[in-house]
C-alpha cells in the first residue's frame, strides 16, 4: 500500500537502483552528471584540493575505466556515482 492507502503496482514494487552506462549519456549531460556529484557537500578528494575542471576529469576518467558507474535510484529520483 501507498501511504495514501492505494495498493502498489508491479512497477512500483521493483524499485531497484539501474547502473547508467556512462556511454549512453550525451556528452553535455554526463558533464552535468558528473559536476553535480563533485559538487556535492562532503566529496572529498584528500589533502590537496582541486580545481572543479580536475576533479569533473578525474571522476569521468574513473567511469571510462570502470573504476566508478553512474547509478540511478528510482526509488528516491537521485543520481550517484559509485566506485
Amino acid at each position: 500500500m501507498t501511504e495514501a492507502g492505494e495498493p502498489l503496482d508491479a512497477k512500483d514494487e521493483c524499485r531497484d537502483p539501474v547502473v547508467v552506462p556512462h556511454t549512453e549519456l550525451s556528452p553535455d549531460l554526463l558533464r552535468a552528471v558528473v559536476e553535480s556529484f563533485v559538487l556535492r557537500e562532503g566529496t572529498d578528494y584528500g589533502a590537496k584540493e582541486l580545481a572543479l575542471e580536475d576533479k569533473v576529469a578525474r571522476v569521468i576518467r574513473q567511469l571510462e575505466h570502470g573504476e566508478a558507474r553512474i547509478v540511478f535510484d528510482p526509488s528516491s529520483e537521485t543520481v550517484g556515482i559509485v566506485r
